[in-house]
């Protein structure tokens, strides 16, 4: 199953090595598992996205090496893929870029001839060029988002709310991010999402930040004793502030770490998916 990844450290730029390479389960380490591919999204300091990502594992990488070492950014996604569907290759590699904002999905649905026919519609079919649900899931957000002259939270509802309504879904879990927001979905309850706030009470230099699950180890001396906002597949240490995100729950972090929930989404798609209901290489995918 894909991994995701997202953090926002608030207005306080610090650097990914901590999990995208050193720690002893790193992102690097998690490719070994996850080998279809992998990739981080950051933002510069005017705000502009860069993308590091390769169809291969990280650790095979040198260049993923180089690149997570030296950046910094207030708001980081990361990705490891398990292809569900499309080659590997990098256009079908995770996070995507459109209009300024990055974006990595975990999980999958049908009917793409139906998506591609409602993207052509909205006049934006420019914006794929690979092959997987991910991405088209993606134009489709930022096309509504068009449409609704920059509305984030608005274009994402409106985009999932016609999948649900029109395609066969088994998981739309995803992140989106810009470099002062982050956005996570977790739909519907098929994949877990969790969230974490983390707002220490001492002032760096604090205890390093030690954060460990079966998949993820990273510690960070720079996050420890400053606030932020996590969003994770699974809890990453034994912290109880780690919280599963409700099916159907968007969440919003803005630029000062405010966190905002909303659920405008019905309590299930209308052509909800199982494993069964997937062919054998998709359905390996999404297994946990």
């Amino acid at each position: 199953m894909c991994r995701l990844f997202g953090l926002h450290a608030g207005s306080l730029p610090v650097r990914a090595t901590f999990w995208l390479l050193d720690a002893p389960d790193s992102l690097s380490v998690q490719s070994r598992r996850e080998p279809d591919g992998a990739g981080i999204g950051i933002f510069g300091p005017d705000g502009t996205p860069k993308v590091a990502k390769r169809p291969l594992a990280a650790w095979e990488d040198h260049a993923f090496a180089r690149d997570a070492r030296t950046l910094r950014s207030t708001t980081f996604l990361a990705h490891v893929r398990y292809a569900s569907t499309g080659a590997l290759t990098v256009a079908n590699t995770h996070p995507f870029e459109q209009d300024g904002r990055l974006f990595a999905h975990n999980g999958a649905f049908s009917g793409l001839a139906a998506l591609d026919d409602r993207l052509r519609s909205l006049g934006v079919t420019d914006l794929v060029h690979g092959q997987t649900d991910s991405e088209r899931f993606f134009a489709l957000i930022t096309a509504e988002v068009r449409c609704t002259s920059g509305d984030v939270h608005g274009g994402i509802t409106r985009a999932v709310s016609w999948i649900a309504a029109e395609l066969p879904v088994f998981s739309l879990n995803f992140i989106l991010t810009t470099a002062t927001d982050v956005w996570a979905l977790r739909y519907p309850a098929t994949h877990g999402l969790y969230m974490l706030r983390r707002d220490p009470v001492t002032p760096a230099p604090a205890a390093p930040l030690d954060a460990r699950s079966k998949r993820i180890h990273s510690r960070s001396t720079e996050l420890a004793g400053s606030p932020h906002v996590l969003f994770a597949t699974e809890p990453m240490d034994h912290n109880p502030g780690w919280r599963p995100l409700e099916s159907g729950e968007l969440v919003h972090v803005g630029p000062g770490l405010t966190v905002a929930s909303t659920f405008p989404f019905p309590a299930a798609p209308v052509h909800q998916l199982t494993l069964a209901d997937l062919d054998p290489a998709a359905a390996e995918s999404q297994r946990p």
